[in-house]
C-alpha cells in the first residue's frame, strides 16, 4: 500500500473511532507514539490512541449517569417513576450495573432505595 493510502486508511479509522474517542477522553496520536498508548489495527492500517493525562475513566458510571439524565431530559432523581424505570433499562443496556457499587450510586442519584433498583433490573432481566 502507498504512504498516501495509509494516511488515508489511517484518517478514515481515526474518523469512524472517534465518537468512542471522544466519549472516553482519548485522542488519535500525531508522530511517534509513547509507550503508553494503544495501538489500534484494522485491516493492516494501525493508529495510536493517547487517553489524556486530565481525564480519569474512574468516573465512567457518573458520566453514564449524565448522558441519561441528557437524554431524558432532567435529573434522575425528578423524574417520574416510568421515566426512571426507563433510565435504569438504559443504565442496565450500557453495562452501567457490570461496575462495583452500581447500584447504589444509582439509586442515590434517583433518590430512592437500592433495593427498588434492583427490582427494576429483576423485571429488565426477565423481559429480556
Amino acid at each position: 500500500m502507498s504512504e498516501a493510502a495509509d494516511t488515508t486508511a489511517a484518517t478514515d479509522l481515526a474518523t469512524a473511532l472517534q465518537p468512542l474517542l471522544s466519549r472516553v477522553g482519548a485522542v488519535v496520536v500525531d508522530g511517534e507514539p509513547d509507550t503508553a498508548d494503544i495501538p489500534i489495527t484494522v485491516q493492516d492500517t494501525t493508529i495510536h490512541v493517547r487517553v489524556r493525562d486530565d481525564h480519569d475513566l474512574s468516573d465512567g458510571l457518573a458520566r453514564l449517569i449524565r448522558t441519561v439524565e441528557h437524554e431524558l431530559g432532567g435529573h434522575l432523581a425528578q423524574l417520574p417513576r416510568s421515566q426512571k424505570q426507563h433510565a435504569v433499562r438504559l443504565l442496565e443496556e450500557r453495562g452501567a450495573f457490570e461496575m462495583r457499587h452500581s447500584a447504589e450510586t444509582v439509586a442515590e442519584a434517583m433518590g430512592m432505595s437500592r433495593f427498588t433498583i434492583y427490582n427494576y433490573l429483576n423485571r429488565i432481566r426477565v423481559d429480556r
